[in-house]
Protein backbone atom coordinates (compact mmCIF):
# COMPACT_ATOMS: atom_id res chain seq x y z
CA UNK A 1 0.00 0.00 0.00
CA UNK A 2 2.77 2.41 0.92
CA UNK A 3 4.62 1.79 -2.35
CA UNK A 4 1.44 2.35 -4.36
CA UNK A 5 0.78 5.58 -2.48
CA UNK A 6 4.27 6.85 -3.23
CA UNK A 7 3.88 5.86 -6.90
CA UNK A 8 0.64 7.79 -7.06
CA UNK A 9 2.23 10.87 -5.48
CA UNK A 10 5.19 10.67 -7.88
CA UNK A 11 2.89 10.24 -10.87
CA UNK A 12 0.76 13.20 -9.76
CA UNK A 13 3.85 15.40 -9.37
CA UNK A 14 5.05 14.44 -12.83
CA UNK A 15 1.65 15.24 -14.35
CA UNK A 16 1.44 18.59 -12.57
CA UNK A 17 5.01 19.45 -13.60
CA UNK A 18 4.28 18.51 -17.21
CA UNK A 19 1.13 20.57 -17.31
CA UNK A 20 2.83 23.52 -15.65
CA UNK A 21 5.76 23.43 -18.07
CA UNK A 22 3.44 23.05 -21.05
CA UNK A 23 1.31 25.98 -20.00
CA UNK A 24 4.31 28.19 -19.24
CA UNK A 25 5.86 27.35 -22.62
CA UNK A 26 2.73 28.69 -24.34
CA UNK A 27 2.36 31.97 -22.44
CA UNK A 28 3.25 34.26 -25.35
CA UNK A 29 0.66 32.59 -27.62
CA UNK A 30 -2.18 33.79 -25.40
CA UNK A 31 -0.99 37.40 -25.21
CA UNK A 32 -2.91 40.06 -27.13
CA UNK A 33 -2.17 43.63 -28.20
CA UNK A 34 -4.13 46.81 -28.77
CA UNK A 35 -5.46 47.63 -32.24
CA UNK A 36 -5.65 43.86 -32.83
CA UNK A 37 -1.98 43.64 -33.75
CA UNK A 38 -0.94 40.13 -34.79
CA UNK A 39 2.57 38.70 -35.02
CA UNK A 40 3.76 35.63 -36.89
CA UNK A 41 6.17 34.41 -34.20
CA UNK A 42 6.61 34.65 -30.47
CA UNK A 43 8.88 33.24 -27.78
CA UNK A 44 8.97 33.17 -24.00
CA UNK A 45 12.32 34.62 -23.02
CA UNK A 46 14.02 32.60 -20.24
CA UNK A 47 14.47 35.41 -17.71
CA UNK A 48 12.82 38.53 -16.26
CA UNK A 49 9.22 37.60 -17.19
CA UNK A 50 9.73 38.77 -20.75
CA UNK A 51 8.28 37.81 -24.14
CA UNK A 52 9.11 38.70 -27.72
CA UNK A 53 6.69 38.78 -30.66
CA UNK A 54 7.76 39.53 -34.22
CA UNK A 55 6.89 39.41 -37.90
CA UNK A 56 9.55 39.51 -40.61
CA UNK A 57 8.57 41.31 -43.81
CA UNK A 58 11.06 40.15 -46.41
CA UNK A 59 9.91 42.48 -49.21
CA UNK A 60 10.17 45.57 -47.01
CA UNK A 61 13.30 44.38 -45.20
CA UNK A 62 11.72 45.12 -41.83
CA UNK A 63 10.96 43.29 -38.60
CA UNK A 64 7.91 44.33 -36.58
CA UNK A 65 8.51 43.50 -32.93
CA UNK A 66 6.60 43.67 -29.67
CA UNK A 67 8.59 43.16 -26.48
CA UNK A 68 6.45 42.58 -23.40
CA UNK A 69 7.77 42.72 -19.84
CA UNK A 70 5.27 41.54 -17.23
CA UNK A 71 5.28 41.91 -13.45
CA UNK A 72 7.02 45.28 -13.60
CA UNK A 73 6.02 48.67 -12.18
CA UNK A 74 5.91 52.34 -13.10
CA UNK A 75 9.16 52.89 -11.19
CA UNK A 76 11.09 50.50 -13.44
CA UNK A 77 12.46 50.68 -16.97
CA UNK A 78 12.41 47.88 -19.52
CA UNK A 79 14.69 47.33 -22.50
CA UNK A 80 15.26 44.93 -25.37
CA UNK A 81 17.85 45.03 -28.12
CA UNK A 82 20.01 43.09 -30.54
CA UNK A 83 23.77 42.79 -30.43
CA UNK A 84 25.63 41.64 -33.57
CA UNK A 85 28.80 41.09 -31.52
CA UNK A 86 27.31 38.51 -29.15
CA UNK A 87 24.95 37.94 -26.19
CA UNK A 88 26.34 40.67 -23.97
CA UNK A 89 25.58 44.19 -22.89
CA UNK A 90 28.27 46.22 -24.67
CA UNK A 91 27.39 46.68 -28.32
CA UNK A 92 23.64 46.25 -27.86
CA UNK A 93 21.34 48.38 -30.02
CA UNK A 94 18.55 48.88 -27.52
CA UNK A 95 14.95 49.98 -27.29
CA UNK A 96 14.23 51.39 -23.83
CA UNK A 97 10.88 52.27 -22.24
CA UNK A 98 9.86 53.82 -18.93
CA UNK A 99 6.99 55.76 -17.38
CA UNK A 100 7.82 59.49 -17.34
CA UNK A 101 6.86 62.07 -14.73
CA UNK A 102 3.55 62.63 -16.53
CA UNK A 103 2.64 59.00 -16.06
CA UNK A 104 2.99 58.18 -19.76
CA UNK A 105 5.05 55.34 -21.17
CA UNK A 106 7.93 56.73 -23.21
CA UNK A 107 10.29 54.82 -25.50
CA UNK A 108 13.63 55.75 -27.05
CA UNK A 109 16.62 54.14 -28.75
CA UNK A 110 20.14 54.03 -27.38
CA UNK A 111 23.41 52.28 -28.14
CA UNK A 112 25.14 50.56 -25.23
CA UNK A 113 28.79 51.43 -25.80
CA UNK A 114 30.24 50.66 -22.36
CA UNK A 115 29.56 48.93 -19.05
CA UNK A 116 28.42 52.30 -17.68
CA UNK A 117 26.33 53.69 -20.57
CA UNK A 118 24.75 57.14 -20.49
CA UNK A 119 21.34 55.70 -21.44
CA UNK A 120 20.63 58.84 -23.42
CA UNK A 121 18.60 58.85 -26.61
CA UNK A 122 20.70 58.22 -29.72
CA UNK A 123 20.35 56.65 -33.14
CA UNK A 124 21.05 52.98 -33.66
CA UNK A 125 23.22 51.36 -36.31
CA UNK A 126 20.01 50.64 -38.28
CA UNK A 127 16.82 52.68 -38.86
CA UNK A 128 13.84 52.39 -36.54
CA UNK A 129 10.91 53.86 -38.51
CA UNK A 130 8.40 53.34 -35.71
CA UNK A 131 8.73 53.15 -31.91
CA UNK A 132 6.20 53.41 -29.09
CA UNK A 133 5.46 51.96 -25.65
CA UNK A 134 2.45 51.23 -23.47
CA UNK A 135 2.20 50.52 -19.76
CA UNK A 136 -0.90 48.95 -18.25
CA UNK A 137 -1.65 46.29 -15.62
CA UNK A 138 2.02 46.23 -14.59
CA UNK A 139 3.08 45.28 -18.10
CA UNK A 140 5.44 47.31 -20.25
CA UNK A 141 5.17 46.71 -24.01
CA UNK A 142 7.56 48.14 -26.57
CA UNK A 143 6.24 48.23 -30.15
CA UNK A 144 8.75 48.93 -32.93
CA UNK A 145 9.63 48.44 -36.57
CA UNK A 146 13.29 47.68 -37.31
CA UNK A 147 14.82 47.98 -40.76
CA UNK A 148 17.74 45.59 -40.60
CA UNK A 149 20.07 44.00 -43.10
CA UNK A 150 20.22 40.30 -43.95
CA UNK A 151 23.22 39.70 -41.70
CA UNK A 152 21.17 40.78 -38.65
CA UNK A 153 18.32 38.35 -39.20
CA UNK A 154 20.17 35.79 -37.07
CA UNK A 155 21.77 37.62 -34.17
CA UNK A 156 22.04 37.90 -30.40
CA UNK A 157 19.37 39.51 -28.26
CA UNK A 158 19.61 41.13 -24.84
CA UNK A 159 16.83 42.33 -22.56
CA UNK A 160 16.95 44.04 -19.19
CA UNK A 161 15.14 45.86 -16.41
CA UNK A 162 16.10 48.40 -13.76
CA UNK A 163 14.88 51.19 -11.51
CA UNK A 164 13.85 54.73 -12.41
CA UNK A 165 14.58 57.39 -9.78
CA UNK A 166 13.52 61.04 -10.17
CA UNK A 167 12.99 60.51 -13.86
CA UNK A 168 16.52 59.10 -14.30
CA UNK A 169 17.29 55.58 -15.46
CA UNK A 170 19.40 53.76 -12.87
CA UNK A 171 21.87 50.88 -13.47
CA UNK A 172 20.32 47.43 -13.47
CA UNK A 173 21.19 44.70 -10.96
CA UNK A 174 24.16 42.47 -11.73
CA UNK A 175 22.86 39.37 -9.97
CA UNK A 176 20.30 36.65 -10.52
CA UNK A 177 18.09 36.86 -13.60
CA UNK A 178 19.64 40.18 -14.67
CA UNK A 179 22.82 38.38 -15.74
CA UNK A 180 20.88 35.63 -17.53
CA UNK A 181 18.86 37.86 -19.85
CA UNK A 182 20.67 37.20 -23.13
CA UNK A 183 20.31 34.74 -25.97
CA UNK A 184 19.98 34.35 -29.70
CA UNK A 185 17.18 35.14 -32.15
CA UNK A 186 16.56 34.22 -35.77
CA UNK A 187 13.86 36.47 -37.22
CA UNK A 188 13.73 34.39 -40.40
CA UNK A 189 13.30 30.87 -38.97
CA UNK A 190 11.67 31.83 -35.68
CA UNK A 191 14.34 30.08 -33.60
CA UNK A 192 15.16 31.58 -30.23
CA UNK A 193 17.11 30.32 -27.25
CA UNK A 194 18.85 31.47 -24.09
CA UNK A 195 22.51 32.34 -24.15
CA UNK A 196 24.80 29.34 -23.78
CA UNK A 197 27.52 31.62 -22.44
CA UNK A 198 25.14 33.05 -19.87
CA UNK A 199 24.10 29.51 -18.91
CA UNK A 200 27.73 28.44 -18.64
CA UNK A 201 28.52 31.44 -16.46
CA UNK A 202 25.55 30.64 -14.22
CA UNK A 203 26.73 27.04 -13.84
CA UNK A 204 30.21 28.21 -12.93
CA UNK A 205 28.78 30.61 -10.35
CA UNK A 206 26.77 27.76 -8.84
CA UNK A 207 29.83 25.49 -8.79
CA UNK A 208 31.79 28.28 -7.12
CA UNK A 209 29.10 28.63 -4.46
CA UNK A 210 28.79 24.90 -3.78
CA UNK A 211 32.56 24.32 -3.52
CA UNK A 212 33.07 27.19 -1.09
CA UNK A 213 30.02 26.35 1.03
CA UNK A 214 31.06 22.71 1.43
CA UNK A 215 34.74 23.50 2.08
CA UNK A 216 34.98 26.73 4.05
CA UNK A 217 31.45 26.62 5.46
CA UNK A 218 31.04 22.97 6.50
CA UNK A 219 34.31 20.99 6.44
CA UNK A 220 36.32 23.71 8.21
CA UNK A 221 33.95 23.93 11.22
CA UNK A 222 33.75 20.11 11.35
CA UNK A 223 37.54 19.89 11.46
CA UNK A 224 37.66 22.40 14.31
CA UNK A 225 34.99 20.50 16.27
CA UNK A 226 36.94 17.26 15.78
CA UNK A 227 40.14 18.76 17.15
CA UNK A 228 38.58 20.58 20.09
CA UNK A 229 36.48 17.78 21.51
CA UNK A 230 37.97 14.43 20.43
CA UNK A 231 41.40 15.10 21.91
CA UNK A 232 39.87 15.21 25.39
CA UNK A 233 39.50 11.43 25.20
CA UNK A 234 42.83 9.66 25.54
CA UNK A 235 41.59 6.68 23.53
CA UNK A 236 41.09 9.01 20.53
CA UNK A 237 44.76 10.02 20.46
CA UNK A 238 46.24 10.32 17.82
CA UNK A 239 43.15 9.50 15.70
CA UNK A 240 41.64 12.94 16.39
CA UNK A 241 44.75 14.62 14.97
CA UNK A 242 44.65 12.67 11.70
CA UNK A 243 40.92 13.28 11.35
CA UNK A 244 41.48 16.98 11.99
CA UNK A 245 44.26 17.19 9.39
CA UNK A 246 42.24 15.19 6.84
CA UNK A 247 39.17 17.37 7.31
CA UNK A 248 41.04 20.67 7.15
CA UNK A 249 43.25 19.58 4.24
CA UNK A 250 40.22 18.47 2.23
CA UNK A 251 38.50 21.75 3.03
CA UNK A 252 41.54 23.69 1.88
CA UNK A 253 41.90 21.79 -1.42
CA UNK A 254 38.20 22.10 -2.27
CA UNK A 255 38.20 25.71 -1.06
CA UNK A 256 41.13 26.64 -3.30
CA UNK A 257 39.24 25.13 -6.25
CA UNK A 258 36.22 27.29 -5.34
CA UNK A 259 38.42 30.34 -4.88
CA UNK A 260 40.08 29.79 -8.28
CA UNK A 261 36.63 29.48 -9.88
CA UNK A 262 35.71 32.83 -8.36
CA UNK A 263 38.87 34.46 -9.70
CA UNK A 264 38.05 33.12 -13.17
CA UNK A 265 34.48 34.41 -12.93
CA UNK A 266 35.80 37.83 -11.99
CA UNK A 267 38.21 37.94 -14.94
CA UNK A 268 35.39 36.90 -17.30
CA UNK A 269 33.11 39.66 -15.99
CA UNK A 270 34.96 42.98 -16.32
CA UNK A 271 33.14 45.84 -14.68
CA UNK A 272 31.12 43.51 -12.40
CA UNK A 273 32.71 43.50 -8.96
CA UNK A 274 31.54 42.41 -5.53
CA UNK A 275 34.14 44.09 -3.38
CA UNK A 276 33.24 42.74 0.11
CA UNK A 277 32.82 39.17 -1.18
CA UNK A 278 36.04 39.38 -3.19
CA UNK A 279 38.07 40.90 -0.35
CA UNK A 280 36.91 38.35 2.22
CA UNK A 281 37.62 35.55 -0.27
CA UNK A 282 41.22 36.70 -0.73
CA UNK A 283 41.70 36.98 3.05
CA UNK A 284 40.32 33.46 3.49
CA UNK A 285 42.70 32.07 0.89
CA UNK A 286 45.66 33.75 2.60
CA UNK A 287 44.63 32.58 6.09
CA UNK A 288 43.99 29.04 4.84
CA UNK A 289 47.40 28.93 3.18
CA UNK A 290 49.02 30.19 6.40
CA UNK A 291 47.36 27.34 8.30
CA UNK A 292 48.78 24.79 5.88
CA UNK A 293 52.30 26.16 6.32
CA UNK A 294 51.77 26.34 10.09
CA UNK A 295 51.11 22.61 10.11
CA UNK A 296 54.49 22.01 8.50
CA UNK A 297 56.20 24.21 11.12
CA UNK A 298 54.33 22.78 14.14
CA UNK A 299 56.75 22.47 17.12
CA UNK A 300 56.75 19.52 19.54
CA UNK A 301 54.44 19.60 22.57
CA UNK A 302 57.30 20.36 24.98
CA UNK A 303 58.89 23.06 22.79
CA UNK A 304 59.09 26.53 24.33
CA UNK A 305 57.34 28.09 21.32
CA UNK A 306 54.44 25.59 21.28
CA UNK A 307 52.20 27.88 23.36
CA UNK A 308 52.62 30.75 20.87
CA UNK A 309 52.01 28.39 17.96
CA UNK A 310 48.78 27.20 19.58
CA UNK A 311 47.56 30.78 20.07
CA UNK A 312 48.36 31.63 16.45
CA UNK A 313 46.76 28.42 15.15
CA UNK A 314 43.53 28.96 17.08
CA UNK A 315 43.20 32.65 16.21
CA UNK A 316 43.69 32.08 12.48
CA UNK A 317 41.48 28.97 12.50
CA UNK A 318 38.50 30.60 14.22
CA UNK A 319 38.92 33.72 12.07
CA UNK A 320 38.69 31.53 8.96
CA UNK A 321 35.47 29.92 10.20
CA UNK A 322 33.80 33.25 11.04
CA UNK A 323 34.85 34.93 7.78
CA UNK A 324 33.77 31.85 5.82
CA UNK A 325 30.24 31.97 7.19
CA UNK A 326 30.00 35.72 6.56
CA UNK A 327 31.24 35.33 2.98
CA UNK A 328 28.89 32.45 2.24
CA UNK A 329 25.92 34.65 3.10
CA UNK A 330 27.45 37.38 0.94
CA UNK A 331 27.48 34.78 -1.83
CA UNK A 332 23.83 33.94 -1.26
CA UNK A 333 22.99 37.63 -1.77
CA UNK A 334 24.95 37.65 -5.03
CA UNK A 335 23.75 34.35 -6.52
CA UNK A 336 20.20 34.91 -5.28
CA UNK A 337 19.28 31.19 -5.36
CA UNK A 338 16.01 29.68 -4.13
CA UNK A 339 15.42 30.45 -0.47
CA UNK A 340 15.56 26.74 0.37
CA UNK A 341 19.33 26.59 -0.20
CA UNK A 342 19.99 29.37 2.29
CA UNK A 343 17.62 27.72 4.77
CA UNK A 344 19.43 24.40 4.33
CA UNK A 345 22.78 26.01 5.13
CA UNK A 346 21.30 27.80 8.14
CA UNK A 347 20.00 24.41 9.30
CA UNK A 348 23.50 22.93 8.95
CA UNK A 349 24.97 25.79 10.99
CA UNK A 350 22.34 25.29 13.70
CA UNK A 351 23.15 21.57 13.81
CA UNK A 352 26.89 22.26 14.11
CA UNK A 353 26.22 24.85 16.82
CA UNK A 354 24.04 22.47 18.85
CA UNK A 355 26.61 19.68 18.42
CA UNK A 356 29.44 21.95 19.56
CA UNK A 357 27.42 23.15 22.57
CA UNK A 358 26.63 19.59 23.65
CA UNK A 359 30.24 18.44 23.22
CA UNK A 360 31.53 21.52 25.06
CA UNK A 361 29.40 20.68 28.11
CA UNK A 362 30.18 16.96 27.94
CA UNK A 363 33.94 17.38 27.61
CA UNK A 364 34.02 19.86 30.47
CA UNK A 365 32.18 17.26 32.57
CA UNK A 366 34.76 14.63 31.57
CA UNK A 367 37.68 16.93 32.43
CA UNK A 368 36.22 17.92 35.82
CA UNK A 369 35.49 14.31 36.77
CA UNK A 370 38.98 13.30 35.72
CA UNK A 371 40.52 15.99 37.93
CA UNK A 372 38.43 14.91 40.90
CA UNK A 373 39.54 11.30 40.42
CA UNK A 374 43.19 12.30 40.24
CA UNK A 375 42.92 14.32 43.48
CA UNK A 376 41.77 11.33 45.62
CA UNK A 377 44.31 10.51 48.48
CA UNK A 378 46.02 7.31 47.42
CA UNK A 379 47.73 6.63 50.80
CA UNK A 380 44.49 6.21 52.74
CA UNK A 381 43.07 3.85 50.17
CA UNK A 382 46.27 1.87 50.22
CA UNK A 383 46.10 1.57 54.00
CA UNK A 384 42.63 0.07 53.76
CA UNK A 385 43.80 -2.50 51.28
CA UNK A 386 41.82 -0.99 48.42
CA UNK A 387 44.36 1.38 47.00
CA UNK A 388 46.33 1.33 43.79
CA UNK A 389 49.22 -0.49 45.45
CA UNK A 390 47.04 -3.33 46.72
CA UNK A 391 45.34 -3.70 43.38
CA UNK A 392 48.65 -3.81 41.60
CA UNK A 393 50.03 -6.40 43.98
CA UNK A 394 46.89 -8.49 43.60
CA UNK A 395 47.28 -8.39 39.82
CA UNK A 396 50.92 -9.37 39.99
CA UNK A 397 50.07 -12.30 42.24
Amino acid sequence: MEIKAWNFVLFSCLVVSFLASSSSAQTCVSQTFSNDRQYANCTDLPALNSYLHWTYNESAGTVEIAFRHTGTSSSQWSAWGINPSGPRMVGTQALVAFVNSSGVAQAFTTSIDSLAPSMQQMDLSFPVPSLSATFERNEMTIIAVLRISQNLLATSQVWQEGRVSNGQIQPHSTTGANVQSAGSINFLTGASRGSSSAGSRTRRRNVHGVLNTVSWGILMPLGAITARYMKVFKSADPAWFYLHVACQSSAYVVGVAGWATGIKLGSDSPGVTYNPHRTIGIILFCFGTLQVFALLLRPNKDHKYRLYWNIYHHLIGYSVIILSIVNIFEGFDILNPDDKWERIYIGILIFLGVLATFLEAFTWYVVIMRKKTNKQPHTMNGANGHGYGATAMGQRV
